[in-house]
């Protein structure tokens, strides 16, 4: 095997050894497997070459024939700090499932192995139907996960689950098939489905357009976008905590991920006549996930909500077809998947000093008490809530001003979602942390076992904070080349151009 077939072997090999040798060798295992993915990953991403245009690393071999399917896998701008946030976010719900006593260790951390070796996967495939394998591979663990090991209503919730992103992948995978076929046939080639030939030899707009609403929306399913969301509330209410924050923190990711390495490149013609519509729908997911988060009284809501608020920041940031906008996407992803991790695990801190509740109403008045888990907490939510100084303000900036040099209107409503994460972040920080403590919170302050899967992530989003531009410098030639074709279109279709402005 070449490195990066290694890169997405490690998770799940590990986790196979580990289930051999009891509980302490599972988790064992897992930690010592997502610490070598991580090592791995940054080992990659300080050997890559910033100055060299294109795709390194490359693994290129046919997998199977008949079918022209290549095992194919490569790092460019695109995904490199995707594939890192993937494995520090795996080593620390690593670390965080490690503390905890589980049924069956061994398999629910195979599971767990199996979910970041698909998310690996997913971002470094350069076949289409090699990503698609990976992104409905991804649904496998955590089905399992959530059914076998999840909280309340798990059966009702996986299958709402599955249901849902099921039904986007299937008509991803008709369009995937579709696309490599039908272009096989225009070129007289033989069929592959190569990302990069496919982006070459774009099919008719019609043809564009059907597919184009194929790919939309299953990514816009696994993201989630609003209306396609249905699956979120029972999902999030489902998971176990460290499990959701791998899921939320980076499985959304590969469906953004997917928009900008697959969608625009391939369907330009498309995407640039249906970019009002996305706008909409990513604008929509703003304004609306935004108000749910500050009316709810459950925590882990108020972050289920917040996360589909900043996908739509990110969405509307890809579909703004700038340079600008891609890269604030980009730099929005990386920044969401952060701030989770720490958001998510802080909050079973808080449920396990409120005798187990989630609601905001049980909670309050420990501030005094745990003066460190207060601090790690403001940090990440004003984080969150694109705080100026921070790395998720430079996300958001980005994103605006993409999106005002496309579409004025979409821009000046979507700067609402800035002032509504103010108030629900704020909001839960405050009803959790301060105020009288009327229902016998425990006032006990963070200990370094619980820091241990919570400090790093905050360390990364201060250091991001402080310097976000190699991360942009690396991300920069790519994203522009995601957005040309598509923003070449738009400029070529006079009625699309203006309805969007």
């Amino acid at each position: 095997m070449t490195n990066l077939s290694i890169l997405i072997a490690i998770p799940l090999i590990s986790t196979l050894v580990g289930s051999l040798l009891g509980k302490r060798g599972a988790a064992a295992f897992a930690v010592l497997g997502a610490l070598v993915t991580l090592g791995f990953a940054i080992s990659i991403a300080v050997d890559y070459d910033t100055a060299k245009a294109g795709a390194q690393f490359a693994v290129d071999q046919v997998w199977i024939a008949p079918l022209g399917v290549h095992w194919a896998l490569a790092i460019d701008g695109l995904n490199l700090a995707l594939i890192v946030l993937t494995a520090f976010v795996y080593s620390c719900v690593a670390i965080a499932c490690a503390l905890r006593n589980w049924d069956n260790p061994g398999l629910f951390f195979v599971w767990l192995g199996l979910g970041a070796s698909s998310v690996l996967g997913a971002f470094l495939a350069q076949d289409l139907l090699l990503f698609i394998l990976f992104f409905d591979l991804m649904l496998i663990p955590f089905y399992f996960l959530t059914g076998q090991w999840g909280g309340r209503d798990r059966v009702p919730a996986t299958t709402k689950l599955v249901i849902y992103t099921l039904a986007g992948s299937l008509l991803m995978l008709a369009a995937g098939v579709a696309a490599g076929a039908m272009t096989a046939s225009e070129t007289g080639r033989p069929i592959d489905f190569l990302i990069s030939n496919l982006a070459d030899h774009p099919l008719s707009k019609g043809t564009q357009q059907w597919l184009f609403l194929c790919f939309a929306a299953a990514m816009l399913v696994k993201m989630p976008a609003f209306p396609l969301h249905g699956w979120l509330k029972d999902g999030y209410r489902a998971m176990p905590l460290p499990v959701l924050a791998i899921f939320s923190g980076v499985l959304s990711k590969v469906a953004a991920y997917g928009l900008l390495k697959l969608v625009l490149p391939i369907f330009p013609s498309a995407a640039a006549s249906f970019q009002t519509l996305m706008l909409v729908i990513g604008l929509a997911s703003i304004i609306y996930a935004s108000v749910l988060a500050f009316t709810t009284d459950d925590a882990r809501l108020v972050v289920a909500y917040s996360s589909v608020a900043q996908l739509g920041f990110i969405l509307i940031g890809i579909f703004s077809l700038t340079d600008d906008g891609a890269q604030g996407a980009l730099l929005q992803m990386v920044n969401h998947g952060l701030v989770t991790v720490p958001l998510v695990l802080i909050l079973g801190l808080l449920a396990a000093r409120s005798n187990g509740s989630e609601r905001l109403s049980s909670m309050g008045g420990i501030a005094v008490g745990a003066p460190v888990l207060a601090v790690v907490f403001l940090i990440a939510a004003l984080a969150n809530l694109a705080m100026p100084g921070s790395a998720n303000f430079i996300g958001e900036f980005l994103v605006l001003r993409g999106v005002f040099g496309s579409t004025v209107v979409i821009a000046v409503i979507a700067c609402l979602g800035v002032v509504l994460a103010a108030v629900y972040m704020l909001r839960m920080y405050i009803r959790a942390m301060h105020g009288p403590n009327d229902n016998g919170c425990e006032e006990r302050d963070i200990g370094w076992l619980e820091a241990l899967p919570i400090v790093p992530a905050i360390l990364l989003v201060l250091a991001l904070a402080v310097s976000p531009q190699p991360l942009l410098n690396r991300s920069e030639s790519a994203a522009q080349a995601s957005v040309a074709k598509a923003a070449a279109a738009a400029d070529q279709n006079p009625v699309s151009h203006e309805a969007s402005r």
